[in-house]
């Protein structure tokens, strides 16, 4: 059964750097669903199937917060008849002030999330919605039996193995993610003070940029942590980038490094993994994946001399068996965590929900 869903997330634009990796996930359930109703906070630039409806409630123009709140009312009842599903992605907040008006019209409601925190917002969201879904275990860390563990969902017709990787004489290291206190790049930093000498041809490119509350302040200080221990030849700064030109970076990578303290699994590991691109990471999500040999691809949180020794390991690997991880960290994304996969499987929960 085709069936029509309401989509509820912060922003929606292919070009996002930090969440234009959901425009795919938009088009993934367009495939699978009858019509889709998009309702965002900001809407950027889209290029979406006929079967999709994308409203703002109007960041993008500068609206109040009071409108963007009449904004949501007025459309969750006007396209009422349009959808009968509701899929939240991550802004548990939207539960709450619309979970009644869902109830009384018998729409099922799921929250996506997928964060190590646990709020008060999230405690009450939880109570009104019928499902959540989540990334790991760890994604979501209240007990609950509504919680479907549904794994990641990453587009493998772009992240995908590269060929012809290894075509200079340097061992890039990359990293992706917003620039954050929560990331902990001075475990990466200190790590490659400790390697500079042992690695001549090191390089470093940190993707990503500060976009929250205290991120600049961060920035500049992890900057200066690189220019005072001499590391301005070796650590480069990208700044923020779409999610696909991610892809440019990892494609030629030999080695993805994680230092996240979120407790959720970051997307960019599963991405790096999809190309192939071995990783190191203290993110205990990634336990739950179920790798093999899964100690080989973990450090100690804030420790960068284990994480040194462990990006100087795969330094000696010869090219047998860094193809052979390669083959086997793309195949392990493809059958596992693709993103058609994701879709289907929360697709699936709703449909359990109406029998």
């Amino acid at each position: 059964m085709l069936m029509k869903i309401l989509i509820l997330t912060q922003k929606i634009d292919k070009n996002d750097s930090n969440l234009g990796f959901f425009h795919r996930w938009v088009e993934e359930f367009s495939k699978n669903c009858q019509f889709v109703t998009v309702i965002c906070l900001y809407l950027g630039e889209v290029s979406l199937p006929d079967n999709v409806r994308v409203i703002s409630l109007g960041k993008e123009e500068g609206f109040s917060r009071f409108k963007y709140l009449v904004n949501f009312f007025k459309y969750i009842w006007k396209y009422r008849k349009d959808y009968d599903n509701v899929f939240v992605h991550m802004n548990q907040i939207y539960i709450i002030l619309g979970g009644f008006i869902w109830k009384a019209l018998n729409k099922r409601v799921g929250l996506w999330y997928a964060h190590g925190g646990v709020s008060n917002s999230l405690r009450l969201a939880e109570k009104m919605t019928d499902i959540v879904f989540t990334s790991t275990p760890s994604g979501f860390r209240l007990k609950s039996k509504k919680v479907k563990v549904v794994g990641q969902g990453i587009d493998v017709k772009i992240f995908k193995p590269f060929l012809d990787a290894r075509n200079d004489n340097f061992f890039r290291v990359t990293t992706v993610g917003r620039i954050s206190p929560v990331k902990n790049y001075e475990t990466l930093i200190l790590a490659i003070y400790r390697l500079r000498d042992k690695i001549e041809n090191l390089y470093v490119n940190i993707v990503g940029g500060p976009c929250g509350d205290g991120d600049d302040v961060y920035f500049e200080k992890i900057r200066k942590m690189v220019t005072e221990l001499g590391l301005n030849h070796i650590i480069n700064f990208v700044g923020s980038v779409n999610n696909e030109k991610v892809f440019d970076f990892l494609k030629n990578s030999d080695i993805f490094i994680n230092t996240s303290h979120t407790g959720s699994l970051d997307k960019a590991i599963l991405e790096s993994m999809a190309c192939g691109v071995p990783i190191l990471t203290c993110n205990e999500a990634i336990l739950s994946l179920g790798l093999k040999d899964q100690n080989n691809f973990i450090f100690r949180k804030k420790d960068d001399i284990d994480l040194s020794e462990k990006i100087y390991n795969y330094y000696f690997f010869d090219i047998d068996k860094r193809n052979n991880l390669k083959e086997y960290l793309s195949d392990f994304v493809v059958n596992n965590y693709s993103l058609n996969l994701l879709i289907d499987k929360i697709l699936r929960e709703y449909i359990k929900k109406i029998n």
